[in-house]
């Protein structure tokens, strides 16, 4: 499954269900940016101190270095990276954070917040929060020894836990951006494969049956078409039915499972069963229930019908479907069924699995027995009606 379907998929729906999310290159943007502007303002801090040429190449360098490492510190998973070499980058980073301070003094303050943030991104939280609580309690002393006011010194200590917090939000957001815009995507492509499944399903539903049925037509037919020449004409008028009717399921799947009734389904099969010379016997006993639940039913049924007609010699066949006490139970049993029988063909035995399925989405079970001889039940069972179907829903069944 290409990408592509994917976009296509996400780009069709509506513009006020799309989440408008910034793309990962613009969040690790914003975090670079963020971090430069700490940079530069500490080093325009060091060349404000006037030391000459060679301290504030060395500070550029040593500025240069701490960004590398920031950067390596901040990508996606840097936490991942083995102990040993997150220790190394970590002293690194340590050295220059504190070693310059013995030159630059306050005017290096700055850089703490940096080294602050890389503790909150690469140690496990119990020990990373402690450590970044001690960073910033250290940046109290520099202005101290200068013989600064003591209010210098509690901003550089705010301004290090400030500079650490926005260093490590900022990369854990960028991360978070990362991954959404990666869900999104698999997110739509797992809606393509299931539209493409409910596709699939649906035509194995709707077809079997009206395939099974022209099937055992066109048999009729052929029996018929000698010996009694207007019962056969019948039947040709009947398969031009249904295969117009296919026609139009196929054509009606693309937009969703149409609705169906189970009672109009049961009329169908009774005389597709009659037609087949199968003894049917049927006890109806319902009321109203939602469409969906109707559907479903009838679905079911078509299934059921298919079944029998395809895997068995059956000769009798019990259909009931009664409802009690909110729910509805619909039981088909048929006989001549071969115990030994397997479907060879490639894609065997996933109607009842896509029935199964259906049953689940409406809080019904599906189940199958078989007989002590050679006999065959099928039952489902599900409420008439959901907790949430509006009364617009509703399908009236006689």
């Amino acid at each position: 499954m290409s990408s592509q379907d994917g976009s296509e998929l996400a780009a069709d729906r509506p513009e006020s269900e799309q989440i408008n999310t910034p793309a990962p290159r613009l969040a690790q943007g914003i975090l670079l940016a963020a971090m430069l502007s700490f940079l530069v303002i500490s080093m325009l801090n060091v060349i404000s101190l006037g030391l000459g040429v060679v301290p504030d190449l060395v500070a550029l360098t040593c500025v240069a270095v701490i960004f590398a490492l920031q950067l390596r510190h901040s990508r996606p998973e840097a936490n991942r990276v083995p102990p040993r070499q997150r220790l190394v980058t970590l002293g690194t980073q340590a050295l220059l954070t504190f070693l310059p301070l013995l030159v630059f003094k306050a005017a290096w303050g700055g850089m703490a917040g940096f080294f602050a943030g890389s503790l909150l991104l690469l140690l496990p939280s119990r020990v990373a929060w402690p450590l970044f609580g001690a960073v910033g309690l250290m940046m109290l002393l520099p202005p101290l020894l200068e013989g600064r006011p003591v209010l210098e010194s509690v901003y550089m200590c705010q301004s290090t836990w400030l500079t650490g917090v926005v260093v490590f939000g900022l990369t854990r957001l960028a991360e978070l951006v990362h991954v959404l815009h990666d869900t999104r995507g698999q997110l739509a492509r797992m809606a393509v494969t299931k539209e493409r499944l409910r596709f699939a399903r649906d035509l194995h539903d709707l077809l079997g049956y009206s395939l099974s049925a022209i099937t055992l037509k066109s048999e009729l037919i052929h029996r018929l078409v000698t010996s009694h020449p207007q019962r056969a004409l019948s039947e040709v008028r009947d398969v031009l039915v249904i295969s117009r009717q296919s026609l139009a399921d196929v054509r009606m799947v693309a937009g969703g499972l149409r609705d169906m009734s189970l009672t109009d389904e049961l009329t169908s099969a009774e005389g597709l069963l009659t037609a087949a010379e199968v003894d049917i016997r049927v006890d109806l006993r319902l009321g109203t229930m939602s469409r969906q639940a109707g559907t479903v039913l009838a679905a079911v049924l078509r299934e059921a019908v298919t079944n029998l007609l395809r895997h068995s010699k059956a000769d009798r066949c019990l259909i009931e479907a009664v409802q009690e006490e909110g729910r509805i139970r619909l039981c088909v049993e048929n006989n001549g069924v071969d115990p030994d029988y397997r479907d060879p063909s490639a894609h065997s035995g996933s109607g009842l699995g896509n029935l199964a399925a259906r049953m689940h989405e409406i809080s019904g079970e599906l189940s199958t027995f078989r007989g002590p001889d050679d006999t065959f039940r099928l039952v489902a069972e599900a409420p008439a009606f959901d907790a949430a179907t509006p009364a617009a829903g509703k399908e009236s069944v006689r």
